[in-house]
């Protein structure tokens, strides 16, 4: 009767689209007309984007139940060859895709846990949706991993284990190896993130002092045969960095990870943390499981979403509002002002009287960059590549730049992002704001703040890195 209720609820409710929730605040800010409506443009062409990475959709396109077979893409798993089929995973998408797969299975699932953030936590039948911190790890992801690791634990031949991932995993999904504490990893994480450090960097070290993560899930769950569902929020759809790659062979080394923490934070990081590294890469730990490892052999790994997903829909969104639209091949990376200033620079030219491109035009961007952290402000990278854009944009009276994280949560912060337009330092000077020096001191959240010009969405429930667009009428 409850697996009835809960899925007679989940069809009839059903989930509310993705939505900016000050979008007309935004435009309203415009100083011009055109500029109104260049705002309104890119927050339109964000709200796609957002939306077409709506994990539940994704899900449900790429997997499918016919007749007594699973399918997922291109790959046929027969249900009546198992006897238990459990769920596992972690990741900003988690509550959403645990949502889908109870529809699409139903009763043939026996049990499963995925951890989530806090507040992502929705009503499920049969998966249970354990909350915990991110990006920081804590105790309550411990206990869910651990609850994980149980389940693949026991799981054998003649058992299903559908592994949920998505970004954000590699936090919510913590167990230390041994040796290592919590607050250890929570001391690393914490200043690889302040570092400048990049996803892969961060990860490589993570996978490294974590008995779940880079591959050690597959390795617990052998002979079971192992169905992964990537939603992807690395550069390049890197398998083995997405949640640090808890089912799929690890390419990085213990020596890497060493080399990594030593160029970023070797002197400060806990001494449990520096010994791991320098033991495992010294022969003295096992290393993670690589590929040609026997554990893969049932282990089938899946992308169902990623960045482009996300980039192309905004793209066809602006073409299908008449702008002559480019996407660019290229991912944005690196830091986020020098990202926000190259934008900008572009922006400028494409606007120029000299540039043959008949407008309206409308360019989408998609990748992450990197914020090093040297002051004391708060910001998100959006946020700073939206005000080092402004810095930039000089008389290009008719663009506008927006960025936004996929997720919702732009760093330390409760904005997915911000706007800018030319005149938006002219309006700063009129509040008495110091641009350069917010930006010299990471402080581009009370820049935005100020300027009424933050992104708000709330949690997404998805994660697929960030999407930057540019719209000159």
């Amino acid at each position: 009767m409850k697996l009835f209720i809960c899925l007679l609820n989940t069809y009839a409710t059903g989930d509310l689209l993705i939505q900016i929730k000050n979008r007309e605040q935004i435009i309203q800010n415009g100083i011009t007309h055109t500029t109104r409506k260049a705002r309104s443009l890119a927050l339109k062409s964000l709200e796609c984007a957002l939306n077409a990475a709506d994990p539940k959709q994704l899900v449900q396109a790429k997997v499918k139940l016919e007749n007594s077979s699973l399918l997922v893409e291109n790959c046929s798993f027969d249900l009546t060859k198992f006897k238990h089929i459990y769920v596992v995973g972690g990741g900003k998408a988690g509550a959403a895709m645990a949502l889908a797969i109870e529809d699409v299975l139903s009763s043939h699932l026996t049990a499963g846990v995925v951890n989530v953030p806090y507040g992502a936590k929705k009503e499920t039948c049969i998966i249970e949706l354990n909350e915990a911190s991110h990006p920081i790890p804590d105790q309550a992801g411990v206990e869910g991993t651990r609850r994980m690791i149980a389940i693949t634990e026991k799981a054998d031949e003649h058992d299903l284990v559908i592994c949920l991932i998505s970004g954000g995993g590699s936090s919510l999904m913590p167990l230390p190896r041994e040796g290592v504490s919590l607050e250890d990893k929570q001391t690393v994480t914490q200043g690889l993130l302040k570092s400048g450090a990049d996803i892969m960097e961060i990860n490589t070290v993570r996978k490294h002092l974590s008995a779940f993560k880079g591959g050690w899930l597959a390795k617990t769950a052998c002979p079971a045969t192992v169905v992964s569902l990537i939603l992807s929020d690395v550069v390049g759809d890197k398998l083995d960095s997405i949640a640090s790659g808890p089912t799929i062979p690890d390419s990085s080394t213990f020596s890497e990870a060493e080399r990594i923490l030593e160029r970023r934070l070797w002197e400060s990081s806990p001494f449990t943390v520096r010994k791991a590294l320098s033991d495992g890469a010294r022969g003295f730990l096992e290393e993670t499981p690589k590929l040609g490892d026997p554990v893969f052999a049932n282990v089938h790994n899946f992308i169902i979403g990623n960045n482009r997903t996300a980039s192309q829909a905004a793209a066809e969104c602006l073409k299908s509002e008449g702008l002559k639209t480019v996407l660019f091949d290229e991912p944005i990376e690196g830091e986020a002002r020098q990202m926000g200033k190259a934008l900008a620079s572009f922006a400028g030219k494409v606007s120029g009287s000299d540039f043959s491109l008949p407008r309206p035009i409308g360019v989408v961007a998609g990748g992450e960059t990197t914020v090093t952290v040297v002051g004391q402000g708060l910001g998100g990278r959006n946020q700073e590549l939206s005000l080092a854009a402004a810095l930039y944009l000089g008389s290009a009276e008719t663009c506008v730049i927006a960025s936004i994280s996929t997720d919702g949560v732009d760093g330390p912060t409760d904005a997915a992002g911000a706007v800018v337009d030319a005149f938006s330092l002219k309006r700063a000077t009129q509040l008495g704001l110091d641009p350069e020096k917010l930006l010299t001191e990471n402080d581009s959240n009370h820049f935005f703040s100020k300027l009424a010009d933050l992104i708000f969405t709330g949690p997404t429930g998805t994660n697929v890195n960030d999407i930057s667009v540019i719209i000159i009428l």
